[in-house]
């Protein structure tokens, strides 16, 4: 599609990674049927699919490494996508604090079903903002909780842990890396033509 970046590199990305996922069960079969006694046939995966898989291995990280490199993050949209989803998200904090404050988790969660749906509807079918939270505002039942609802809706309550394990990956990537700066900054990329 026209309005892509990179189209065709992020495709052969999930075809190659498709095809690397799926040469395990070559191994699983080969050695299911072998009973981990080493017999003959297991020669081709040894020649072929053991080989392959490193290429493939290589040839995704070079691909990835392509597309990402010079990645640009548009931080409005991001904050477009997180407004129209985080209202539904926030749901169950909102049936929570209700029933914190004494509220029936069945009705609070039957309440919030029919808003979430109407809201829904008016997204689907009318292309207009999400309105839940506004919903949510002019009905009575959530009045105890009307002014806890901003506070709800901080995106970081529902990204849990995310952001600390991605910055320990990264902490490990770049020490684990780091060994290898010289020839990283050298590496010419292997150009496969599928």
């Amino acid at each position: 599609m026209a309005f892509k970046r990179n189209p065709m590199r992020s495709e052969r990305i999930t075809s190659l990674g498709r095809e690397l996922m799926n040469k395990n069960a070559n191994f699983a079969q080969t050695f299911a049927g072998q009973w981990f006694e080493r017999t003959l046939d297991d020669s081709a995966i040894r020649r072929v699919d053991l080989p392959e898989s490193f290429l493939l291995a290589d040839a995704l990280c070079a691909s990835l490494d392509n597309v990402t490199n010079g990645l640009v993050v548009y931080p409005q949209m991001i904050r477009a996508h997180l407004d129209a989803q985080l209202p539904f998200m926030a749901t169950e904090n909102i049936i929570m604090r209700l029933v914190s404050k004494g509220g029936s988790r069945q009705e609070a969660h039957e309440q919030i079903r029919v808003l979430s749906r109407q809201a829904g509807l008016v997204v689907k079918n009318e292309g207009k903002p999400n309105d839940l939270i506004e919903r949510i505002r002019n009905t009575e039942y959530f009045s105890s909780i009307h002014a806890d609802l901003d506070a709800m809706l901080d995106p970081s309550l529902y990204t849990g842990r995310s952001a600390v394990i991605t910055e320990r990956m990264c902490a490990v990537a770049e020490e684990r890396l780091a060994r290898y700066s010289d020839y990283l900054g050298k590496a010419e990329t292997v150009q496969l033509s599928l």
